[in-house]
């Protein structure tokens, strides 16, 4: 199992920090297009709450990013990310204006965009392959699961075949797919979250495994204080993880094996805000590093 961090210090020869940017989207889910209340796990900031401030350009956003990692990187360069709510979904001319400024920043070595598989229209699509001509670009596509009783339960919003055509179009076109998979979703059993990553590892060339957050002001958490629904333990995440790692190749690239809930907002669980005692398990019983 290959780790982000190995595979760009091996890609680029130097070391890569991300920087969340917001482009000020929002989404189909959210705005009524396919609903108004968004995925039944998503916050009201749509995955945004470390991204930068969508008043400031993306180059100030940038910028920015880099001063709050400056004690930890020198000489490295950056992912550009758009992060926050739906990364494809404005008309094209807008994208475009966005992703030029971030792609043809300096320091920045990947353009990366957080988006849905059924917001990659054809004029999108090949934005990002003339954009890939520059430098690399990764469309990373929120599946989730590949369970569609979950995909309706959580308000996915579309059917797995959407997901397949567009790892297709994505793929035809010349660019990276890295999809986001969340472990601990409501009903799903160990063998459910495992089969969901076999799939994603046949489809795409990166993989990123978020646990599941409950977090203040979505109807997930409603679910949880009607006590509906349980989170993970500590100890059951570290072991679904362990099963993980033995079923991804090496060929595919892990970019997280776990990831921040907002602690502002975070309900729970509570044990993953320890953010630095959880990636120390993770390293030493998961990737067994020392």
């Amino acid at each position: 199992m290959k780790m982000l961090s190995e595979h760009l210090k091996d890609r680029f020869g130097c070391k890569i920090y991300k920087i969340a940017l917001n482009g000020g989207f929002t989404c189909p889910n959210r705005d009524g297009t396919i609903d108004d209340r968004g995925c039944i796990f998503c916050s009201a900031g749509g995955a945004g709450e470390f991204a930068g401030d969508p008043q400031q350009s993306i180059t100030m956003q940038i910028e920015d990013g880099k001063k709050r990692v400056s004690a930890k990187i020198k000489d490295g360069k950056f992912i550009a990310y758009f992060q926050a709510y739906t990364g494809t979904y404005a008309p094209v001319d807008r994208l475009r204006e966005l992703y030029t400024e971030a792609i043809n920043h300096p320091d920045t070595a990947v353009l990366s965009v957080a988006t849905r598989p059924d917001c990659l229209p054809d004029e999108t699509l090949k934005l990002l392959s003339e954009l890939n001509r520059i430098k690399p670009v990764w469309v990373e596509l929120g599946l989730q699961t590949i369970h569609e009783r979950t995909a309706e339960y959580i308000r996915r919003g579309y059917d797995l075949h959407v997901y397949e055509d567009a790892v297709k179009k994505l793929r035809s076109n010349g660019l990276e797919v890295i999809t986001h998979v969340i472990l601990g979703l409501p009903g799903e059993r160990t063998e459910d979250m495992l089969d969901t990553v076999r799939y994603v590892c046949d489809m795409s060339d990166g993989i990123k495994l978020q646990l599941l957050h409950i977090l203040k002001g979505t109807d997930l958490e409603k679910e949880y204080l009607a006590g509906r629904i349980k989170v993970m333990s500590e100890d059951e995440y570290i072991d679904i993880l362990k099963q993980c790692a033995k079923i991804i190749p090496d060929d595919v690239i892990v970019h997280r094996l776990t990831g921040d809930g907002d602690k502002k907002i975070l309900v729970a669980p509570l044990w993953s805000g320890d953010k630095k005692h959880v990636l120390n398990r993770i390293r030493w019983e998961v990737l067994g590093q020392k």
